[in-house]
């Protein structure tokens, strides 16, 4: 069954987005970012881990990506009201189920989406190939288990090609300018050019971004 953002219920609903890593949320939630912040309608972004693995040289890289995740996120919302929250996990050493970063992690976002009234968290798809985003999709749903307020998970999908299985349902948003989607994932120079050295390059074909995002809602885990 698919839905849209612009309808109700979906419309009234108030939106956390946790990413794994800054620029996941422009690459994955950019629309959903832009449409929920126009309506009043965004409670915020939180990013899981510090972003230091994508090169060999980190010296200066967690501040680095801290500051073009705020640039991004100004261009996607054309505000600077609520400042993203950085949780700090390591890059690509996520803590797993049962372990007390995790529990810990788990509560402090239950608490969030309470206090800021969240409705539904928008996650990085649990079946996603990097261990960062599904391990972000893990705490979203063990959030969801402790947050003593009805809160829903829709995931979306920045590296995963696979399909979302039946029981799902999808939930899109309207269309954003596709220009101002591409200069925002452009604050993230660290990810796109040479400028620090070797490591990770966003390829070519992955910063060609459409202009909505689909969110999945499956079977409650």
């Amino acid at each position: 069954m698919n839905f849209s953002l612009a309808q109700r219920p979906w419309r009234d609903k108030r939106w956390l987005v946790l990413a794994p890593h800054p620029d996941d949320e422009t690459l994955g939630a950019g629309a959903l970012i832009r449409q929920t912040a126009r309506t009043g309608h965004f409670a915020g972004i939180v990013y899981l881990t510090d972003g230091s693995g994508s090169h060999q040289v980190s010296t200066g890289l967690v501040a680095q990506r801290r500051r073009e995740a705020a640039t991004a996120l100004f261009r996607l919302t054309g505000s600077r009201d609520r400042a993203p929250v950085h949780l700090g996990w390591k890059d690509a050493a996520p803590a797993t189920p049962e372990t007390l970063p995790f529990i810990r992690t788990a509560l402090w976002l239950g608490a969030l989406c309470r206090r800021l009234r969240v409705d539904v968290i928008a996650v990085t798809a649990l079946h996603e190939p990097h261990c960062d985003h599904s391990a972000a999709a893990r705490i979203a749903y063990a959030a969801r288990r402790v947050a003593r307020r009805r809160l829903l998970v829709a995931e979306y999908q920045v590296w995963a090609q696979a399909r979302f299985g039946r029981g799902y349902r999808s939930v899109e948003t309207l269309p954003m300018p596709v220009g101002q989607r591409r200069r925002a994932l452009q604050a993230h120079r660290s990810q796109l050019t040479a400028a620090r050295g070797p490591g990770f390059r966003l390829p070519a074909d992955r910063q060609r971004m459409p202009a909505t995002d689909i969110l999945y809602l499956g079977k409650p885990r």
